[in-house]
């Protein structure tokens, strides 16, 4: 009945935001009132729950979201990522583009908090999408998905990934090499086939997308008589995109610095998240400053607080259902569910593994999480199995990955970041994870002969 109500809950807010059309943050509330009373949670502990769950994620992302949205709208007033997707496209053209950010998101970036990502990332990929099409923003859309969430279960140091070989032992440096190689194959694969779907028309540009152009994404050319005035005074490209990258290399250095045991005090303050990101905003404020002016860069903070808010009320209900739904005992439900032993065949066991944490993640909403419920339900009886380690924990980060919905607060951010529909992110984010979860099983199932 846990599992019913959990489905329950989920196919509600679905059909009331797609077919009745009512706002996300009301569905949302709705569905974790629903499940949580359902569940047995109880009147007021329910309400509690949902707003522990708003508190706690807006504690750890909130000021990630705010800082990185006023970076990106510090950005495009200066015009920086708009020129960097332009060199982007002179270097590679648009039909190389798509997978050179996802391989990069899923083999260089992998350290970087996955909500961190998404705000850098979005900005570059809706950028570039009109260089491939009127379907562009579906093909880009897809292929920050699949950069940013392959990674995070396959390649180290990706929290993810870390959580799976800890638990079950893994070697991190066989994780790493191993893990790395199914990544990066797995993002290639799905970008291929998603991008051939999208141009085949999965993607529908008028009930996809929003249409929505923010003011800081405006041409900052002004037209006067039929011509246009553009600006004279750009910083050179490398010192415009410093707030981006700066914070990248800090967090980066910090995430690898820890998981080799050498990090100190001074290295994890440098390399927190919200340290590395509030220096990058204080650099692209800086730089706005001086390259357009405080009238400019003050309506660009304006913009970005406007675009703030609505993001971290959608991301912080989101958030809510992901508590309510952990605060039930759905894990421990999933794990007399499904059991394995030493006769079962090696096949069925990574399909076990995968299953499991891919029921988890469908009901839980956190990738995350998903994946560490499933590896310790697993971890066990991983000494009865006739399979290596590495191949289960490869089936659990495939089957973590598994259909990211609307149960997840990353969902809402990607859907008002990557300005999509609910629609939209249903099919560049929800079924691209599916995708590129059945397409990882599928590489996963094929390297069990070889460990």
């Amino acid at each position: 009945m846990v599992i019913l109500h959990a489905v329950i809950a989920i196919l509600a807010i679905v059909l009331l935001i797609i077919l009745l059309k009512v706002d996300p943050v009301i569905s949302l509330v709705i569905g974790a009132m629903y499940y949580g009373i359902a569940a047995g949670l109880g009147l007021e502990k329910t309400l509690t729950t949902i707003v522990e769950g708003f508190g706690s994620i807006m504690a750890e992302v909130g000021l990630l979201i705010g800082f990185g949205v006023l970076i990106g709208a510090l950005l495009f007033n200066m015009g920086a990522l708009q020129r960097f997707v332009e060199l982007l496209l002179r270097l590679l053209g648009p039909r190389k583009l798509p997978y050179a950010l996802a391989a990069a998101l899923t083999a260089v970036f992998p350290s970087i908090y996955v909500d961190v990502q998404l705000v850098l990332a979005s900005p570059l990929a809706r950028n570039a999408a009109p260089a491939l099409g009127r379907r562009g923003l579906g093909i880009m859309a897809g292929s920050v998905t699949a950069g940013i969430l392959v990674g995070y279960v396959f390649v180290v140091p990706g929290l993810g990934t870390i959580s799976i070989a800890g638990l079950l032992n893994i070697p991190l440096a066989q994780m790493l090499g191993i893990g790395l190689a199914v990544g990066v194959a797995t993002v290639l694969l799905t970008v291929f086939v998603y991008s051939f779907l999208v141009n085949r028309g999965v993607w529908n540009p008028a009930t996809d997308e929003t249409g929505i152009v923010p003011d800081a994404e405006q041409d900052d050319s002004s037209e006067a008589g039929g011509t246009t005035t553009v600006r004279t005074r750009q910083p050179h490209l490398a010192l415009a995109l410093s707030p981006v990258y700066v914070p990248l290399i800090l967090i980066a250095t910090g995430a690898i610095l820890s998981a080799f045991n050498a990090a100190n005090s001074v290295t994890d303050f440098l390399g927190d998240p919200v340290f590395a990101l509030f220096l990058g905003l204080v650099i692209a404020y800086v730089l706005s400053q001086i390259f357009n002016g405080r009238e400019k860069t003050n309506s660009s903070m304006e913009e970005g607080f406007s675009t703030t808010g609505q993001i971290l009320l959608i991301t912080g209900v989101g958030g809510s259902l992901g508590e309510v739904i952990s605060a039930t005992n759905l894990a421990d439900v999933l794990g007399g569910l499904f059991t394995a032993n030493s006769a079962a065949p090696v096949i069925v066991s990574v399909l076990i593994a995968w299953l499991i944490a891919a029921v988890l993640h469908l009901a839980i909403g956190s990738i995350s999480v998903a994946a560490i419920a499933a590896a310790g339900i697993i971890g066990p009886i991983l000494g009865q199995l006739d399979v290596s380690p590495i191949i289960i924990g490869l089936a659990i980060g495939s089957g973590a990955l598994f259909a990211l919905q609307v149960n997840s607060n990353f969902f809402w951010m990607f859907q008002t970041m990557m300005q999509v529909t609910t629609k939209g992110a249903l099919k560049a984010l929800t079924f691209v994870t599916a995708l590129a979860s059945v397409i990882s099983l599928i590489i996963v199932c094929l390297l069990t002969p070889f460990f």
